[in-house]
């Protein structure tokens, strides 16, 4: 179970929203009356779990503390306390014109100060400290993911396409690549039927030397992306691979494509083969 605290504007939001990606069950501003039955109802559901206690829930510092210092509500808790500078606050708070949540009758840069000094009990109990006076969202939110996962990188769930540009660019697709340049095995009389996943394909395809070329340059540019996209937090990537009929050239390049992904570590990538599905659905329909 986690407590998340820290000073308004710091980023607190992010963090319980860079949870709830996580597989967390996230609950802000919960009054600290009903903590005690909040933390007992999370223990039996089995589900990570996340609160974030400030001060807008009304209670001191001190009267947050001795409330998650007490075991009873979880004996595995963990504190992590989100902060910033007072100028990087100042000026979060002037760009969105949102007021301070807390005392304000002396001012803004009275309110953060006073705040942040209230809260010295609370960051003193804390695990883990994320400071993001020089973070962006994304980057703070990679700061949550490698709490939660040690050195473990962000991952990108990832899909791999093929089909026919005769009936359409996949819409899900992030990228996609057109493999009609490449020798076309229809012409070959006995691979008509074939796919790209048939081995007289595969021998075919990579018997030349522009199909070998194309499959390293992809690679050197999924190399360079792929850390990228972890950094932006990119949940979801389509790889789309187009072709006349959508049964040769772009079935063999998704299979090789999502095979290197594999075995580069990079993903876990599911395949689409989108003409083939469309084929045996009708194969299977026209049966008796």
């Amino acid at each position: 179970m986690l407590f998340i605290s820290g000073l308004s504007g710091a980023g607190k939001s992010t963090v319980l929203h860079a949870l709830e990606d996580a597989g967390y069950f996230c609950t802000d501003n919960l009054p600290l009356e009903m903590l005690r039955d909040w933390a007992e109802h999370m223990q039996t559901r089995q589900q990570p779990a996340a609160v974030c206690l400030d001060m807008r829930s009304g209670f001191t510092a001190r009267a947050i503390k001795a409330v998650i210092e007490d075991e009873l509500i979880s004996p595995d808790w963990q504190l992590l306390f989100v902060e910033a500078s007072d100028a990087v606050l100042q000026r979060r708070f002037s760009t969105v014109r949102r007021r301070h949540p807390y005392l304000d009758h002396e001012g803004l840069m009275a309110s953060i100060r006073l705040e942040r000094e209230s809260l010295l009990p609370i960051r003193a109990m804390a695990d883990f400290i994320l400071d993001s006076s020089e973070l962006t969202p994304y980057q703070l939110a990679e700061r949550v993911d490698q709490f939660l996962r040690g050195s473990k990188p962000f991952e990108v769930a990832c899909q791999v396409i093929s089909f026919s540009y005769k009936y359409g660019l996949p819409e899900q697709a992030d990228s996609v690549f057109d493999m009609r340049f490449l020798p076309n095995p229809h012409y070959i009389g006995e691979m008509v039927q074939m796919t790209g996943r048939d081995n007289a394909v595969i021998a075919y395809l990579r018997s030349h030397d522009e199909v070998l070329q194309t499959e390293q340059h992809l690679q050197r540019w999924l190399h360079f992306i792929w850390p990228q996209l972890r950094k932006e937090r990119k949940a979801y990537f389509t790889i789309a691979f187009g072709c006349s009929g959508g049964r040769h050239r772009s079935v063999y390049m998704a299979e090789q494509t999502a095979r290197w992904l594999t075995q580069k570590g990079l993903a876990q990538p599911t395949v689409l083969h989108r003409e083939l599905a469309r084929l045996e659905a009708a194969s299977e329909e026209a049966q008796p």
